[in-house]
């Protein structure tokens, strides 16, 4: 294990794809998805290529390659009633092997920056309610439980 010194975060872009649709079939396993790395694959380089989204990459550089350890996906969206771009953080994921060394923490500066960077109003992100460990990074980090709102969805298909 390295001191992260090595670790390098990136915007990813078309090239780094397969860097990315690996981590994000491991993501996608994690929350119970059965593993399609090609659709997923397809996925990411739709949002890509219409610019509805942007993902940051963490690699961790080697003598002759580099290894992927996490990414972060958001999603661009607006508030009517502020006027004001806001970012959805969809999508967070480091592989177990580069768990707290600080990965994550990276990854969500790195969003923080670019919504700064594009004059966004907030970054909002959801969690599950077990998911203990990812509330207590975000809560270290500066992010607040929303205790006004009640969030709906409809399932339009399965």
């Amino acid at each position: 294990m390295t001191n992260g010194e090595n670790i390098v975060l990136m915007k990813a872009e078309l090239d780094e794809v397969d860097l990315v649709s690996d981590l994000f079939d491991q993501y996608r396993v994690f929350y119970k998805q059965p593993s399609n790395i090609e659709e997923g694959k397809k996925f990411l380089l739709d949002r890509m290529r219409k610019q509805q989204s942007v993902i940051f990459l963490a690699v961790e550089e080697q003598e002759t390659s580099v290894k992927p350890l996490g990414f972060v996906q958001l999603f661009p969206s607006f508030s009517s009633v502020s006027l004001a771009k806001t970012w959805i953080l969809n999508d967070l994921y480091v592989v177990q092997s580069a768990r707290r060394r600080g990965v994550a923490k990276r990854l969500m500066q790195k969003a923080k920056e670019y919504a700064l960077e594009t004059d966004a109003k907030k970054v909002m992100l959801e969690t599950a309610t077990d998911n203990y460990k990812a509330q207590q990074l975000y809560e270290s980090i500066g992010y607040e439980k929303d205790s006004e709102h009640f969030y709906y969805s409809l399932l339009i298909r399965p």
